[in-house]
Formats: structure tokens, sequence, C-alpha cells
């Protein structure tokens, strides 16, 4: 008998790793689970089996899969670390076992009302950290073994591994997606400027906060802002979105950049608490002759005019949105941009290296930057600047007064 066991016990487990390992290639999030609950009730004999995920911005776990527990899915059954049946094992991260289950030990209605007598929960770990519960349970009084234990916390381990490998892919594809869809499909055509951009994502890190954009004001002048909001993955892109919407809104209002991110920094404050967000905001005037710009602690941009070296901007660099108090005295500077000029926005993902003076990556860059048309500058810069696989976003915005010659005769530039 004692070598039936073993021969039994083996092949669960080995049952087990070749469904779990068939899901990472082949299966997303929702089939995996569904599967790896499907088949922890046929080798462990129980009449329910549910995953309860953490959720990060709330603390709580929810019912996110279930076998027998449907119901528990269906309405959004949550609950906080602490309480109850799956609350107990999240909070002492090691297994829990009940054998005959009552009011006291849980405090699911749907689980109570199932009439389960038995029930044994492990914990969801990956990388040390706390993922979820995964717990059956039996309609007969039943007493789990240490058997029972091992595969079911092998299953667990291993829904943790795909789910949390799952969960990144998948997160990093909507941060993507949404900053795809944030960032400016196709940059406007201005009269008399040529515009051109350039974003790609750090893929050590993931997707951040850098964002650019360009509108026209209904009053004629052009706003054009580039940022980056700390952090990285979703919630960093969600709220650039929302940054992003809200300076549109304040442009409408002000006509003066430091007015507008004024009331960005408010609005950080109040709404996106423990946000810093580093930001410059241009308005360039309807003859496309000056440009107002006010800084929220961003780098300041190059200007590259004809038959002149390219330097950087004399811009007052006011602290960024979201650090100490909301002031009121940000400040705006206002620069030529005579014909042929170009003024280069960019995030620091561009410029910085490791163990090396940010001075030096901005000399960098203005040793390359030159007058020329924007698509040609941007492709200039990213090939002779950018690094291979950058560590960082990097957000790249060229606007370009046409030179003279090309005002004169109403045409522009190729792109």
């Amino acid at each position: 008998m004692a070598g039936t066991e073993v021969v039994t016990n083996e092949e669960r487990l080995r049952r087990i790793a070749a469904i779990t390992d068939a899901a990472l290639s082949d299966l997303d999030i929702a089939e995996l689970l569904d599967e790896l609950l499907a088949r922890v009730q046929d080798l462990l004999k129980v009449d329910t089996a549910t995953i309860l995920l953490l959720e990060g911005h709330t603390g709580e776990l929810v019912a996110t899969a279930a076998k027998g527990l449907e119901g528990e899915v269906r309405r959004g059954f949550r609950i906080r670390i602490g309480r109850g049946f799956a609350g107990r094992v999240a909070e002492t991260r090691a297994p829990v076992t009940i054998y005959d289950v009552t009011s006291e030990d849980v405090v699911s209605p749907i689980l109570l009302a199932s009439g389960v007598r038995a029930l044994l929960g492990v914990p969801m770990l990956a990388n040390g950290k706390l993922v979820g519960v995964l717990h059956v349970g039996s309609l007969a009084l039943r007493r789990f073994g240490p058997d029972d234990v091992q595969l079911l916390q092998l299953v667990a381990d291993r829904a943790s591994s795909a789910g949390q490998a799952r969960a990144q892919v998948l997160d990093r594809q909507a941060a993507l997606a949404l900053q795809r869809s944030l960032l400016p499909a196709r940059l406007p055509d201005i009269p008399g400027l040529d515009l051109a951009a350039r974003y790609v994502p750090g893929h050590d890190l993931g997707i951040g906060g850098d964002w650019y954009d360009v509108f026209v004001l209904p009053s004629g002048w052009l706003g054009a802002v580039i940022g980056d909001v700390s952090g990285h993955g979703l919630p960093s892109a969600v709220i650039m979105g929302r940054i992003r919407s809200a300076l549109r809104a304040y442009a409408l209002d002000a006509d003066d950049p430091a007015e507008a991110l004024t009331s960005l920094d408010r609005k950080i404050h109040h709404f996106e608490a423990g946000t810093l967000t580093t930001a410059v905001y241009a308005l360039i005037a309807p003859d496309r002759s000056t440009v107002h710009l006010s800084s929220a602690g961003h780098l300041p941009p190059l200007l590259a005019t004809p038959g002149h070296p390219t330097q950087l901007v004399n811009l007052a660099v006011d602290r960024p949105l979201g650090v100490g108090r909301p002031t009121t005295s940000r400040r705006t500077t206002v620069v030529d941009l005579p014909p042929g000029a170009a003024l280069v926005f960019y995030t620091d993902g561009l410029i910085e290296r490791r163990s090396e003076l940010i001075d030096t990556g901005i000399e960098r860059i203005a040793g390359v930057v030159r007058s020329e048309p924007a698509g040609a500058l941007c492709d200039r810069i990213m090939t002779t600047t950018a690094e291979e696989h950058p560590n960082d976003d990097i957000a790249l915005l060229v606007i370009r007064r046409w030179p003279p010659t090309v005002e004169e005769s109403g045409g522009g530039p190729g792109r």
C-alpha cells in the first residue's frame, strides 16, 4: 500500500505540473486560473476551489476565480486581510485547515450557504510578496493531510508565478496602449512651424509617465508641453493622462504658462497627492516670433538658431508640481524664435547615464542639435544620443520655425 500511495502522490504532482506548465505559455490569466481550479477539484476530490487575489490599492482580497462558489466572483466578494478564513490565511501566510466550519470561521455568506464543512487554504506568494489566497472546501467532514497541503501549495506557487508574470505583461501592454492613446497620434499642421516628436518606452523599468502634447488655442496661440510623472507602470500612465487633460483645460483660460502650471499644481496637490511631476509648458505667439515658457522643475529646452551655437534656453526653473505647498510665484520667460530656429524639448531619459553628470548629457545632445527640418533633427538626436536599451522613458519634441525662404514661398519642408 505504501508503494501505491507514493505513486499516487507523484502522479498527482506530475499532472498539476503538466497543466500549469502548459498554461504558462498557452492560456490567458482567466483560462489559467479556471483550469487550475478544475484540476485541483479533480485531484483533491473537493467540492469547491477558490482564488482570491490581493488588490494592491485597497489591500483587500477579491474573489477572482471559483469552482463551486462562482457566486463569490459574480458578486465581487472581497475581504480585508485578517478577516474570515481567507483573510486569516493571508495574514499568517501559512496553510490553514478547518475540520468543521462554523459561522465564526468564515464571513462569506455564499461560502456559509454552500454547506462547506471542511476547508484548506494556502497563501499565494511571488518573490516573498503576498499575491492572494487559494482555498478548497469539502461538503463532508474531512481532515486535510500533509499531502493535500503540499499539492495545494504547489498549485498556489505556480499560479502566483504565472499570474505575476502575466500581470506584468498585461500591465505594460495596458500602460503602453494608454500612453500611446494619450500621446498625439499625429502632430497638428501649424502654419509657419515644423513639428516632430519621438517616444521610446524604458524597457528595463517599464512604462512611465513621460508625455508631450501640442494643441492650438482659440486665441491662435500654440500650446506645447513636455513632462514627466514620477514612477513607472500603469499607475503613472493613468496619472499622466489626468494631468495632460487637466493642463489642456487650464490652458483654455490662461494666457500665461505660469498661470496654467499654477492651476495644475493645485490640482495635483489636491487630487494626486504624493505625485511629483516636472513639465515645461510653452505658448508660441500667432506670428511665431516669440515663445513664452514656464518650467516646473523640468530641464530647459535647447535652442538652435541658424548661424549661432546651440544653447540651453535661459529659463527660470521653478519647483516641480506636487512638491511642497502650492505656490503662486511661478515665472514665465519670453524667448525670441527667429526664422529657421528650432526648440528642442526632451525628458531626462534622453540625457541621463549612470555615473555621469547630467551636464555631460546635455552637452552631448547640444552637440548634435542644429537648425534643420524637425523630423531629421529628431532622427539625428535619437540616433546619436539615445541608448540602445534605455533605462527610462524618452520623450522628444522639436518645434522649428520655418526659414524665411520657406515662409515666403508659402510651402513647408518635407516630412
